[in-house]
């Protein structure tokens, strides 16, 4: 089954109550059994759920793994992943990443006595020297989040496999639409459902996806233990984005391809960071691993301060100036003040998030009108 035909039909079957195309919403705490422990496959809604299991199919769809989990968050998502370890293991995870992910390793899974490094990951064989016997953990976004660099997925993979260490990927930016991690190699993909995948601003969600079972049953222990599961209402409505992911992303990646050029030529602006430019780093590497190159775009103005930047953003109008990304409406967002303030200046600046950092989620507006927009608000 092709990608497009898997957004709609994959993992799917209608519902056996009474044919219904879509999963009904089961809004239901528990379930009636004829003896105790006879039910008919699902006892109590943390542990199963009807709805959340047919998402959690779709996810596993998708992603071409076997089996799909679905949290309350995208960092319930990524705290479950973190439940596999102990205290003395070791994470070797990039140095550019959402600023959320950075705060849950820094200030709670620190003091649990896991070691983090962050460190950049452009050169994979630089991933090499931060392994050791303790090492349990690689933690990858590509592209990361909001500098997008590019990090080779089936070589860190193949690092990963020698030294018997398990491989995570952050798919939120790509989506499975545009990269799918577990065919290069990787145990763990994770997303934010929040963004792409659930696709209208209206859900907040996580998942999770891998192909082994014995991975796969760890993970589906904790999630039940833990309890950080997704409601049925937000299973219904990710499950309705999911079916039209793929028509959106292909939007996403025009609009976010006529935006980067539109800013690399503008007086204004000093960098514009997109993967699809040849001279972007590892450009060729987001080719063989890529479908294309996404709908975000970040950029430096010339006039480099963190006033300047925020002038711009006050002064747009279609684009909104809000947290988050990957909905059908353009959002624009400051880093440095906002997703990723929770990272201390010094380190934010050692990756390239300076101040006069702008961060836009290309939506799948008319493209005319959102370069109308950046046009009046960058002057």
């Amino acid at each position: 089954m092709k990608f497009n035909t898997k957004t709609i039909h994959g993992g799917q079957e209608n519902d056996p109550a009474y044919g219904s195309v879509m999963p009904p919403i089961y809004q239901t705490s528990t379930y009636a059994q004829s003896t105790p422990g006879g039910h008919k496959g699902y006892e109590y809604s943390r542990t199963h759920n009807p709805t959340r299991n047919a998402l959690e199919k779709a996810f596993a769809s998708i992603e071409n793994g076997n089996y799909g989990l679905a949290f309350g968050s995208g960092l319930a998502a990524i705290d479950a992943v973190l439940k596999l370890l102990s205290p003395g293991d070791e994470v070797v995870s990039t140095n550019d990443l959402y600023g959320g992910t950075y705060r849950l390793f820094t200030k709670i899974y620190k003091d649990f006595g896991i070691k983090f490094h962050f460190i950049g990951m452009d050169n994979v064989a630089h991933i090499e020297s931060y392994i050791n016997k303790n090492t349990k953990l690689i933690w990858v976004e590509t592209p990361t989040n909001p500098m997008m660099n590019i990090i080779d997925i089936k070589a860190t993979s193949q690092i990963a496999k020698e030294h018997n260490v398990l491989l995570a990927v952050d798919n939120t930016f790509a989506t499975p639409y545009l990269q799918q991690p577990l065919d290069l190699g990787a145990d763990i993909v994770m997303h934010s459902v929040t963004k792409y995948i659930g696709g209208h601003s209206d859900l907040v969600m996580g998942a999770l996806v891998v192909k082994d079972k014995a991975l796969a049953d760890k993970l589906y222990f904790i999630q039940n233990a833990s309890g950080a599961i997704c409601g049925p209402q937000d299973a219904f409505l990710a499950l309705r984005g999911i079916k039209t992911l793929h028509v959106r992303m292909q939007r996403h990646c025009e609009n976010g391809r006529a935006v980067a050029e539109y800013l690399a030529l503008h007086p204004k602006i000093d960098k514009v960071y997109w993967p699809g430019f040849e001279n972007h780093p590892n450009h060729d590497i987001a080719k063989s691993q890529m479908k294309d190159f996404g709908g975000m775009v970040s950029f430096v103005t010339a006039d480099s301060n963190y006033n300047a930047a925020i002038k711009i953003v006050e002064k747009l109008k279609v684009f909104t100036l809000a947290e988050s990304l990957g909905g059908v409406e353009s959002l624009a967002g400051h880093p440095a003040s906002m997703t990723h303030a929770s990272i201390p200046k010094e380190e934010r600046e050692k990756t390239g998030i300076v101040d006069a950092l702008i961060r836009l989620s290309v939506g799948i507006e008319d493209v005319e009108d959102l370069i109308d927009d950046l046009k009046q608000a960058i002057g």
